[in-house]
């Protein structure tokens, strides 16, 4: 097996005020996940959000991550912002920093930091920006693993300057040659099965099948899927239970 232990991370409390959003409520998701990459009020979430979902994270000893994203309320952070790489890592910083004080009223560590959506993407292939942010990380969060992509170029900068990390393969997204995700800004329905014996055949093989038809080497830590994929909840405890049913251990980083 290529992979005998993984993480199960989702994206958690993209609500605001009196909206919510997703498609299956945070406290379900924290029964299937390992670690929770929460919304920090730039693309979505509010304090009171991020209070409330840390709470839920520390009582199911689920790993916390900040999910910074681009200042985009309107658009979910899946829309490019022309700002510069330092603005963008101050933006990052300032999220990252809000998401830790309310982990910290919980007596719960911050654990990772997962940039969100377009600004994901825009990192992936940005060396400046990549390495802004992993400088600004050495400084401020040392022992923060940082979730990206096997191919991105944050991870490279990341590897080259020690700083944890986690690589991660996307459940609910489709994959090209390059074995970049192909981003989308509306997902399609899935069959959970599917999904689950797509990621399943990754942890087994450590490959997965492209847009274009071929199959791909993938490298990978954690097993990602979004609350806001139409039955995100069945995904996540479809690809949970083949995992576990085929021994892949679902753990948090870090932990025994």
């Amino acid at each position: 097996m290529y992979r005998s232990k993984v993480d199960l991370n989702c994206d958690m409390g993209e609500g605001f005020g009196h909206w919510t959003y997703g498609d299956a409520p945070d406290e379900d998701l924290m029964k299937v996940v390992t670690s929770a990459n929460v919304a920090t009020g730039f693309h979505a979430g509010d304090p009171n959000i991020m209070h409330s979902v840390a709470g839920m994270a520390a009582e199911h000893g689920i790993g916390l991550g900040a999910h910074p994203g681009y200042g985009d309320l309107q658009g979910f952070g899946r829309r490019t912002i022309g700002a510069s790489p330092a603005e963008l890592v101050n933006d990052i910083v300032y999220q990252v920093g809000a998401m830790r004080e309310f982990g910290r009223l919980h007596d719960i560590e911050l654990q990772h930091v997962k940039p969100h959506g377009a600004l994901y993407m825009t990192a992936a292939a940005d060396e400046e920006l990549s390495r802004l942010l992993i400088e600004a990380l050495q400084k401020t969060g040392p022992g923060l693993f940082i979730y990206c992509m096997h191919i991105s170029k944050t991870c490279r900068i990341a590897q080259e300057m020690g700083q944890p990390l986690i690589r991660e393969f996307y459940a609910d997204r489709d994959y090209d040659n390059s074995g970049s995700i192909v981003f989308a800004r509306k997902v399609r329905r899935f069959d959970p099965q599917e999904l689950a014996e797509k990621c399943l055949r990754a942890c087994t093989d450590g490959k997965v099948k492209t847009v274009e038809g071929d199959e791909i080497e993938i490298e990978f830590e954690s097993i990602c899927f979004h609350s806001d994929t139409a039955g995100a909840l069945d995904i996540g405890k479809a690809v949970r239970g083949a995992l576990i049913d085929n021994g892949v251990t679902i753990v948090r980083p870090g932990a025994a």
